[in-house]
């Protein structure tokens, strides 16, 4: 490439990096939408297979995605809303017990002085507030409809986001292949190779490890339930959720469980026995079944890769930064794995051999 072309090159991405930056507050819709087509395609390509028309396919994968929206929200969400307000009525309990019994123990332990934890000020807070969860809402309501514009704005966005999706969706196929004829002839090939490598560790980890979640915080949750956990639906629902980043869930789901267990069921080691054997037959699955099958060995995305990637994104970015940080992670992984390849085989190493 000449040097002109790569100053071009250069000016074009710092262009486009400097208007994304501009364009963040109106991104997020169109980010959700492109994971939803990102997504549905391959589902889309094989009802193709099958004789569907793409419009037609299309069509049969978002029904699919709003009979399982309905479903959380006539289902799930109200379930989770009476455990969050159960959670909230609890909190001056959990601080007294916290406080009279799981704190001295843990002094007489640690040989910490009496006045070393101090909750008296945050139990009269809590006990304070108590009941007036109608004024709490009351409160966020008038906040909302105070800032009518921005309410506005978040409903024309959600409302973007299947809109969005639908059509890029649809024509997926086509933006990829106008794409690739868009780029160098001379470096279509290695692109190509590059860009085929991040969809194949993007797509695992999206796909595979989203699944992984619904499994496992169905299994926690059902798990949890069943041995009459009263926070077992909640629990079991975040540590799914903190499975997007591997060892998390069932730190936070094992720390969570066993806080509520002793709550709930004081030093009782049955109870105790059964939470932590929810959470090893969770993880045994999870090792032995979800994600070698789902996921399987083409990811590479360490765990402290992505969480540094999430905090990062969330940083610079906000909520866009989130939802972009993982499948940035995974194509900069991937350039850095070409890029030491190449640091390998250069002067700069000490070697220089010609790259396939």
């Amino acid at each position: 490439m000449k040097e002109s072309t790569r100053w071009l090159w250069l000016a074009g991405l710092l262009l486009t990096a400097w208007l994304v930056y501009l364009l963040l507050p109106i991104l997020s819709p169109f980010v959700v939408g492109m994971f939803i087509a990102y997504l549905g395609d391959p589902l889309v390509d094989r009802f193709e297979r099958w004789g569907m028309s793409r419009t037609w396919g299309v069509v049969v994968v978002f029904a699919l995605i709003t009979l399982v929206t309905m479903v959380a929200l006539l289902v799930l969400i109200p379930l989770l809303g009476k455990q969050l307000m159960r959670l909230y009525e609890l909190l001056p309990q959990i601080i007294d017990w916290v406080q009279h019994s799981a704190l001295p123990w843990l002094q007489l332990k640690l040989g910490l002085s009496d006045d070393f934890w101090q909750f008296d000020k945050l139990k009269q807070a809590l006990s304070g507030n108590l009941g007036k969860t109608t004024d709490f809402v009351g409160l966020i309501v008038s906040k909302v409809t105070a800032s009518s514009v921005a309410v506005v704005a978040w409903l024309a966005n959600l409302f973007l986001i299947p809109v969005v999706g639908f059509y890029l969706l649809r024509d997926w196929d086509v933006m990829m292949a106008k794409l690739r004829g868009m780029l160098p002839r001379s470096s279509e090939k290695r692109i190509v190779g590059l860009m085929g490598e991040c969809h194949e560790v993007l797509g695992a980890f999206l796909r595979g490890q989203l699944m992984v979640m619904v499994a496992l915080g169905t299994i926690y949750a059902i798990g949890l339930m069943s041995i009459g956990l009263e926070l077992g639906l909640l629990i079991g629902v975040l540590a799914g959720l903190a499975s997007i980043v591997p060892y998390l869930g069932v730190a936070v789901g094992v720390s969570a469980a066993m806080a509520a267990g002793l709550f709930q069921f004081g030093v009782d080691l049955y109870p105790l026995l059964a939470i932590a054997g929810v959470f090893i037959v969770g993880q045994m699955l999870e090792g032995m079944l979800l994600t070698p099958w789902l996921v399987g060995d083409r990811i590479g995305l360490h765990p402290v890769a992505v969480i540094f990637a999430i905090m990062a994104g969330g940083q610079l970015f906000g909520f866009t930064g989130v939802l972009l940080a993982l499948p940035a992670a995974a194509v900069i992984m991937v350039l850095l794995r070409h890029a030491h390849v190449f640091y390998k085989h250069s002067r700069a190493y000490g070697v220089e051999e010609p790259i396939d």
